[in-house]
């Protein structure tokens, strides 16, 4: 009973955060509208958490505070990489407007808002999980795989990280994998869950949900940037034409492929902190 009590105060706390900012977003009331980002987005995860947690009983925010915690620390550090990379590396997107406070304020407000990327896709995967949407979805065949076959899929993200640093017009889109071939085989040799796992077992539902995630937190990512006084926008290569808000069409596969690039990431970290244990809840 107190579960359902807290989980019903989180939902119209998330509502209300959705709903107002939302508001402001669409009239640009200022100053607000220039920082809406982590309040619009911690709305959604509390609102779609409520959600997961009244199917299931079971949900990330409810039942594994701990483990949100970790993520929102985990999320600000590789949106902060991507962040890096796209500088120095890709520049595929630059934002437009600016912020009227001081520079450590900014840094704290972008790290507040980079906390929610990794939470948001998990929320959203968590939902799509519990839609029981692909639980039928495999392969009927399964597949073995060795250690010169993982070897070759890091060698594969390793190579193409250094392509996006050389050629970056023509390898920008393998930043949205390249994490993921490095790391989730590694994961997987260390029994960490993996989406190799999955994949040589004939498993789809937790590819296939992840990827589903990916696209619905991409399409409200620049649904609710297209509204904002400070935005991003994007100069992708060859690919800039027929957009969806300020995201090309072809630019929304990288969310496809980004949801599991997080997966690997996280799943990497934890195995990190917590050794050979393996990382809880989002399996």
């Amino acid at each position: 009973m107190i579960g359902e009590v807290y989980v019903i105060k989180q939902g119209i706390v998330g509502l209300v955060l959705l709903i107002t900012f939302q508001f402001i977003l669409i009239f640009k009331i200022e100053p607000y509208a220039n920082y809406y980002f982590p309040f619009i987005w911690f709305g959604y995860i509390f609102v779609v958490d409520a959600i997961v947690y009244q199917k299931n009983n079971d949900s990330l925010i409810c039942n594994h505070f701990g483990t949100f915690c970790m993520m929102l620390i985990f999320s600000s550090i590789f949106w902060w990489v991507f962040e890096g990379i796209n500088y120095f590396a890709v520049n595929d997107w630059h934002y437009v407007g600016s912020y009227t406070a001081i520079i450590w304020m900014k840094l704290i407000y972008k790290t507040a808002a980079f906390s929610t990327v990794l939470p948001a896709v998990w929320v959203t995967y968590d939902l799509v999980k519990a839609l029981h949407l692909f639980d039928k979805l495999h392969f009927n065949v399964k597949y073995k795989i060795n250690k010169i076959t993982l070897c070759c899929i890091v060698a594969a993200g390793v190579i193409s990280f250094i392509l996006t640093a050389y050629i970056p017009t023509l390898a920008f889109p393998l930043v949205w994998i390249y994490f993921f071939l490095i790391l989730d085989p590694i994961n997987y040799m260390n029994k960490q869950p993996s989406i190799i796992e999955n994949l040589i077992n004939g498993k789809l539902n937790i590819p296939v949900s992840l990827m589903l995630a990916g696209l619905i937190c991409g399409f409200f990512w620049e649904f609710w940037n297209y509204w904002a006084p400070v935005k991003w926008v994007y100069h992708l290569p060859h690919l800039n034409f027929i957009k969806i808000f300020e995201m090309p069409i072809l630019g929304y596969f990288g969310y496809l492929f980004f949801a599991w690039e997080l997966y690997a990431m996280y799943h990497f970290c934890m195995w990190l902190v917590k050794g050979k244990e393996v990382s809880s809840h989002l399996n």
